[in-house]
């Protein structure tokens, strides 16, 4: 029978397939780079392929190397609920969460207060910006779990939550009427701006980006000041805003993918808390609502 694989060489393994680098991965586990490149020679002559590809100063997985890392991050996971399960310590620690301002207006306050109240022992320290600077703060090591919108170029992130996307004017407003449509919008790497974009051009619709910006906030006052019509999740919704019906001429827009992403050692303990607490609590939301609607 074959001897298990050694989980501390797989530890190394994913924090060089998340930064990029073998110096900031043994930062990162806490052993010397040499130390670092010893463990993944021996799991490269483990399992008889190269897993690694070194160019210059970056590097980048095999096509073995990309087989093992879902799976060795399926293995840290497991190896975390079990080192749960029979602990006895209380959950205390910090973490550092990243999540969009698209989301952090209205979900901040009613998830992260929760999350305070029954855990006061755990310290989250919040960046609320865009999705594609928190994917780069992860890779950088900055965060342990965010919150981002799913593109199609993401990999590895968990998927929770499929949204609709709704256009949306203020209330009583004229924006929707002006002629060439006003939009207001995140920049140009903004997912949600492109499928938008995309999808006015294929109508032929007459428009113009009349706001842009990286603010969430500043993009909904500009909605509801009536100096722009603009595109938002359905949980980034705000009072004071319509959403604006497909008969209207507008072009149906896709939904919104939410998920998580860790770092490769944020699994289990304190990191499981907050992760199960957001997802729970989105789908309290989503039942909040239906009550609302139901009144």
């Amino acid at each position: 029978m074959a001897a298990p694989l050694d989980l501390d060489q797989l530890q190394s393994f994913c924090a060089i397939a998340d930064c990029g680098s073998f110096t900031e991965a043994a930062r990162r586990v806490n052993k010397t780079q040499s130390a670092v490149s010893m463990q993944i020679k021996r799991l490269e002559e483990r399992l008889g392929h190269s897993l690694l590809t070194r160019d210059g100063r970056s590097v980048s997985l095999t096509h073995h190397g990309e087989v093992l890392y879902e799976r060795a991050r399926k293995m840290l996971r497991t190896n975390a609920e079990i080192l749960d399960h029979f602990s006895d310590d209380d959950l205390a620690g910090s973490i550092r969460f990243g999540v969009p301002d698209d989301y952090a207006v209205r979900l901040l306050p009613v998830i992260l207060s929760s999350f305070q109240r029954t855990h006061p022992k755990i310290v989250v320290d919040v960046s609320c910006m865009a999705s594609e600077h928190l994917l780069e703060g992860m890779r950088a090591g900055r965060y342990d779990l965010i919150v981002f919108t799913q593109g199609t170029e993401q990999n590895f992130g968990e998927l929770f939550r499929t949204e609709k996307m709704f256009w949306v004017a203020s209330h009583g407003g004229r924006a929707l009427q002006s002629q060439p449509i006003a939009i207001a919008s995140g920049p140009q790497y903004c997912i949600w701006r492109k499928e938008a974009m995309d999808a006015l051009d294929r109508a032929g619709a007459d428009y113009r980006i009349a706001y842009t910006s990286s603010n969430a906030t500043a993009i909904s006052s500009a909605v509801l000041s009536d100096l722009a019509i603009g595109f938002l999740p359905e949980s980034a919704l705000q009072p004071g805003m319509r959403v604006v019906s497909e008969d209207m001429g507008l072009p149906h827009l896709a939904d919104a993918q939410i998920a998580l992403m860790r770092a490769s050692h944020a699994y289990g303990g304190i990191y499981d808390a907050l992760a199960n607490h957001i997802v729970q609590s989105m789908g309290n939301i989503d039942h909040a609502q239906d009550t609302e609607a139901a009144e």
